[in-house]
């Protein structure tokens, strides 16, 4: 192994099984380094049904903030034995593997192996009787001792490393007095049996405190978005519980009891658990129809089932919101899987010609921004509106930026009062005044025999009134997708950064087209091609439709690759669709195994395709 040591720039991953107690271990480590001021990322692979189960948790710290998933760890504890084969092949040459003792292996594997990597048997049953008689305990502090471990060998913050401890188990004295003990012996045990690592070196990787971390915050995207909602007015929502997105509603009921109090301290507004998926986004659309600010959570199969209500959004032109947290499919697919494969769906979600604006989050920040954005556009253009977020994203932790309180007052869209109405002689509720494609809305209970109207998913007028016309229904459709131009102008636009060269100009024709949670490792991606000399210019979709920004990107650019996690290559679909006179332009990088998109599966087919043309 080289001598050079290492600052702040290793993979640790953690094989354990499904409700071992690990994920607090590994939150501390993890929430650990974060409070040291080091960039820090973590990612939980865990199982879909049983306890018991494998389940792998993997930290990355970096100092030039690159905390994606990379394919191989540099230290790797071995608590399961039925991954063990599978584990050893994760360590990358020279790294470390810490096993448990009580997993045997073939002498023939551990000389095979010994060539490449550095294995360690630590004896955690052995240690764990020290911390206490509970059984039940043995099991929960187990992971603990690895932690004392890893403490000791990386250099954590002792003092970071306790605090920490105390906040995971706040107001648990007892569970705070055993946890520490179980940390520090095995922090002992490396200090007394695990000191050789140290000697010539053998044990190179180190933490180093820094500040990187300043006004940052570690949180995860399902938090996130349930702030935002809050604070961007929501006032009902409705659920069904599914994988990855039952938390996003969790986490609103309990900001709503803190947060959003009456005057007598009681919570208010409306949270309903419907009986399932159409139950709960019809809901909205009556909550959205009667004037509230409405949002339900889902994933792709509860998507599916909300297909019938999205035309009726559609057509009867209702606000409403749906926080989509996509996992992998077709079906149930694998519900702990990441995957940005419900684009094309959710953006024509309905039968016959819908369009629908979605959103794409690809950070803590945007995740509560967009929250307030898409409950506006939603009630701005009164349409469905679908954030696509999706499972690394909602589920893992991730650096932030501390949040800004919003500023900026809600957009309640085109709303007539009494008063408003009185002004208009010919009051049409589908009626396009402004030319923008919006017609104006009133809300039940207004006083005014204009503001009456009936909402129908079946063909009608400009009046709302029943018909089978065909030149009325073209109207009306045709006004709909005007609506659909007119927010071009209003949805977030994409992130660019172009390849410049010292005074100004910019040096390259290549252009890559990426959106959400691909943004990590789209940005060490970028730095891995610049070392090649490759540079490129770089567009960060956040929205559906596609503005004049991505129209001058395409325009501007030669070979645009387009990066996304799927196996259909559905954004490409779009743009193809949306530039057909540019399609021969794009390029289609995909990834769809369910682990969240690494830097390497980005470059490396990029290289490859401009290499195959050279």
């Amino acid at each position: 192994m080289s001598n050079i040591h290492k600052i702040n720039d290793f993979v640790l991953e953690i094989a354990t099984v499904n409700g071992s107690g690990s994920q607090s271990a590994n939150n501390i480590i993890m929430k650990t380094i974060f409070r040291m001021g080091i960039p820090v990322g973590g990612k939980n692979l865990f199982p879909s049904n049983i306890a018991g189960l494998p389940t792998w948790f993997t930290i990355r710290v970096n100092e030039l903030g690159f905390t994606a998933r990379r394919e191989e760890a540099d230290i790797f504890i071995a608590m399961n034995p039925q991954t063990i084969k599978e584990d050893l092949k994760k360590v990358r040459a020279q790294g470390w593997i810490f096993i448990n003792d009580e997993i045997k292996l073939d002498p023939q594997t551990i000389e095979s192996y010994s060539k490449n990597i550095n294995l360690a048997f630590v004896p955690f049953k052995e240690l764990v009787q020290k911390a206490t008689e509970s059984i039940k305990l043995k099991k929960l502090l187990v992971n603990m001792i690895y932690v004392g471990l890893l403490a000791e060998l990386l250099g954590l913050d002792s003092k970071i490393l306790a605090e920490t401890i105390s906040d995971q188990f706040k107001g648990k004295t007892t569970a705070i007095e055993s946890n520490l003990k179980a940390m520090q012996i095995g922090q002992s045990y490396a200090v007394e049996s695990l000191q050789y690592l140290r000697e010539n070196n053998k044990f190179n990787l180190y933490l180093k405190s820094l500040s990187a971390n300043l006004n940052k915050i570690l949180i995860d995207g399902n938090t996130s978005a349930a702030l935002g909602f809050i604070f961007g007015g929501c006032t009902f929502a409705s659920w069904y519980p599914i994988t990855p997105s039952s938390s996003v509603l969790e986490n609103y009921m309990n900001f709503s009891d803190q947060f959003r109090l009456d005057e007598n301290k009681k919570s208010t507004g409306a949270i309903i658990q419907a009986e399932d998926e159409l139950a709960a986004i019809c809901m909205v659309m009556g909550a959205g129809w009667a004037g509230a600010r409405a949002m339900t959570s889902t994933s792709g199969p509860g998507l599916s089932l909300m297909a019938e209500a999205a035309g009726m959004f559609y057509y009867g032109e209702i606000p409403g919101v749906i926080w989509d947290v996509q996992r992998v499919g077709p079906s149930t697919g694998m519900p702990t899987r990441t995957a940005q494969g419900d684009i094309l769906f959710a953006h024509t979600l309905s039968h016959g010609d819908t369009k629908h604006i979605v959103l794409l989050p690809a950070n803590m920040e945007e995740c509560f921004e967009f929250a307030q954005t898409s409950l506006d556009l939603a009630e701005r253009f009164q349409t469905l509106v679908i954030s696509l977020s999706d499972l690394d994203l909602g589920m893992n932790f991730w650096i932030s930026n501390e949040f800004s309180y919003p500023t900026k007052p809600f957009d309640r869209g085109k709303i007539l009062t009494a008063t408003e109405l009185d002004k208009i002689k010919d009051y049409g509720r589908y009626k396009d005044v402004d030319g923008d494609g919006i017609p104006y809305r009133t809300l039940p209970g207004t006083h005014h025999d204009a503001a009456a109207y009936f909402t129908r998913g079946s063909g009608h007028d400009e009046k709302a009134l029943y018909t089978e016309n065909s030149e009325a229904y073209s109207v009306v459709l045709n006004r709909l997708n005007k609506k659909f131009e007119t927010a071009k102008n209003y949805v977030p636009k994409p992130k660019i950064q172009l390849a410049k060269s010292s005074n100004g100009q910019v040096t390259s024709k290549l252009g890559i087209i990426a959106f959400g949670s691909t943004d990590l490792p789209m940005q060490e991606a970028l730095h891995e091609l610049d070392i090649k000399n490759l540079n490129f210019n770089y567009l960060r979709l956040r929205a559906i439709p596609f503005t004049e920004e991505v129209d001058q990107f395409v325009k501007n650019n030669e070979k645009i690759f387009v990066v996304e996690q799927n196996r259909d290559s559905q954004m490409m679909s779009l743009l193809k669709i949306n530039y057909p006179e540019f399609a021969a332009r794009f390029v289609s990088i995909t990834h769809f195994d369910g682990l969240p998109i690494t830097a390497k599966n980005i470059y490396s087919p990029i290289v490859q395709n401009l290499m195959e043309k050279n």
